[in-house]
């Protein structure tokens, strides 16, 4: 199978060993990996900010660019979220704005096959044991898209279950969003700063020594407040976890 690998702007400019990891783990499952270099933002940030047109462009450009792959998995459920929920809708309004239905015909290819990485591996791929080894004590926080958006459910907890070596602790207060929210953690900082204090002091409560999460944004707020509060947690993108070996551990 050859498929797509949609890196999102925050992992190909913070957290590109992200990205290294998911291409490690899908080749050892046998998946042939892309990486389209003509990729950019999806539009999410515009559209989120009330810049809808804005974001029509990026969104035209991430169909041109990915159209033609049987599948375009990415690390990030609030950017598979955009595309698999948002994109429609920005395919609807330009309809109800008599603009006809060029936008909505041009994005629909992509919609269906993109997937959020735990979805492809377990509904596509029909895995939950990747061969992952990770001698560590983890706590899951399920990030508010991949949870209320793509609806995943039980996916990266299984995942991680089947990890030789983890132990998974249950995190208090799971669903509760940890305050990033993109532009929300800047227009309200000080809600947002609150809510991150209480995911972290949560997680602490757990004994684990990693905070996982399947989006790197969610996990970058999470890891500055951790570091303001001197936890001894480190936040770890699920991929990482899941493309690590015996043979190559994860640092």
């Amino acid at each position: 199978m050859r498929v797509a690998l949609f890196l999102t702007c925050v992992n190909d400019t913070l957290y590109p060993d992200t990205g290294r990891a998911v291409v490690s783990l899908l080749t050892r499952l046998g998946v042939e990996v892309d990486f389209p270099m003509a990729q950019t933002c999806c539009g999410q940030a515009h559209y989120n900010t009330g810049y809808r047109h804005e974001a029509e462009p990026l969104a035209r450009h991430f169909s041109d660019v990915f159209g033609g792959y049987e599948a375009i998995v990415t690390p990030s459920g609030s950017c598979g979220a955009m595309v698999r929920e948002l994109y429609p809708r920005m395919g609807e309004r330009a309809r109800a704005e008599g603009r006809g239905d060029t936008l909505a015909a041009t994005l629909a290819p992509v919609v269906p096959k993109t997937y959020e990485l735990t979805e492809f591996l377990v509904d596509v791929l029909g895995v939950t044991d990747v061969g992952a080894y990770y001698p560590r004590t983890v706590t899951y926080h399920p990030t508010c898209h991949g949870l209320r958006g793509l609806g995943l459910g039980e996916r990266p907890r299984r995942l991680l279950q089947a990890v030789r070596g983890l132990e998974l602790v249950e995190l208090p207060g799971a669903d509760e969003c940890c305050g990033f929210g993109g532009t929300f953690a800047v227009k309200n900082a000080d809600v947002s700063a609150a809510m991150g204090a209480d995911k972290v002091r949560n997680a602490e409560s757990t004994g684990a020594d990693v905070l996982c999460a399947a989006d790197n944004s969610c996990l970058m707020h999470i890891g500055g407040t951790m570091t303001r509060l001197r936890s001894g947690l480190r936040p770890v993108h699920i991929a990482e976890i899941l493309a690590s070996t015996e043979e190559e551990p994860a640092v």
